[in-house]
C-alpha cells in the first residue's frame, strides 16, 4: 500500500501563461472523493445540404473542460478528532474556491491536484447538503458538491482554436537532453508555450521529463 495522497485545492495566479501558486489559500479534503467526472466536449456545426441523405458534421471548436465531484466534511470527531466544526471547514473551503477577491475583482483561479491528476479551473457551483446535526441544530456532517470549469489562457486558446494551421496534433517521445521549452521552440517556434503544453499533458513539473516519455503537442494557431 502506498502513501495516502489527499486532493488539494489551491488558489493560483495566471499571468502570461505562467502559473503562480498561493499556498496561503489551500484546502485539503478530509476524505478523498469516491469518484469524479471529468468532461471534455467537442462542438460541431451540423449542416444538411439540400437533397442529402445525412448531415454533414464539421468540427467547430473544443469546449472548456469540466470537473465535478462531491466531498464529505465531518465534524463528529470520528474521522479526525482535531478537525474544526463543519461550519468552519465550509468557511475555509469557501475562502479558497468561492470568495470574491477584492484585488482581482473575481473569485480565485484554482489548481486541483490529486496524485497524477491535475486540473486548472474555476468554481461554477457549490452545493452543501447537511446530513447530521447536534441536538441544537448545528450541523455535524455535510456533503459538498463542487463543479469546476477549466480555465484556458490565451496561449492554450491559440493551441486549440485554429483549424487552418498544419496538423501538429501528435506525440513526441522524449529523448535525453530534451526540455519542454526547447521542444516548443522546435515545434511552435515559440518556447513560451511550454506551460500550456505541460497543462495539456497533466505535467505537474514541466522539468521532469524522462527519456521514453510521450508528450502530446496540440495544434497551434
Amino acid at each position: 500500500m502506498g502513501q495516502l495522497i489527499k486532493l488539494t485545492i489551491t488558489a493560483c495566479d495566471i499571468q502570461n501563461g505562467v502559473v503562480t501558486m498561493d499556498n496561503s489559500k489551500k484546502f485539503t479534503v478530509m476524505i478523498n472523493p469516491e469518484n469524479y467526472t471529468h468532461t471534455r466536449t467537442i462542438k460541431y456545426d451540423e449542416k444538411e445540404p439540400f437533397g442529402a441523405v445525412g448531415k454533414v458534421i464539421r468540427f467547430n471548436s473544443t469546449d472548456t473542460e469540466k470537473l465535478k465531484f462531491s466531498i464529505m466534511i465531518d465534524g463528529t470527531g470520528v474521522i479526525d478528532p482535531y478537525a474544526s466544526d463543519v461550519a468552519t471547514q465550509i468557511q475555509q473551503l469557501n475562502s479558497v474556491v468561492y470568495k470574491y477577491d477584492g484585488n482581482d475583482h473575481q473569485p480565485n483561479h484554482l489548481r486541483l491536484l490529486w496524485g497524477t491528476f491535475i486540473f486548472f479551473g474555476r468554481l461554477t457551483s457549490i452545493v452543501n447538503e447537511f446530513t447530521m446535526f447536534k441536538p441544537g441544530g448545528a450541523p455535524l456532517r455535510a456533503k459538498v458538491g463542487l463543479d469546476f470549469e477549466g480555465f484556458m489562457s490565451k496561449e492554450e486558446q491559440a493551441l486549440t482554436a485554429n483549424r487552418s494551421s498544419p496538423d501538429l496534433t501528435h506525440v513526441i517521445e522524449i529523448k535525453a537532453g530534451d526540455t519542454l521549452p526547447l521542444l516548443c521552440h522546435r515545434i511552435y517556434k515559440d518556447p513560451s508555450y511550454y506551460t500550456a503544453v505541460a497543462r495539456a499533458n497533466n505535467l505537474v513539473n514541466f522539468r521532469d521529463l524522462k527519456p521514453g516519455m510521450r508528450v502530446h503537442f496540440p495544434p497551434l494557431e
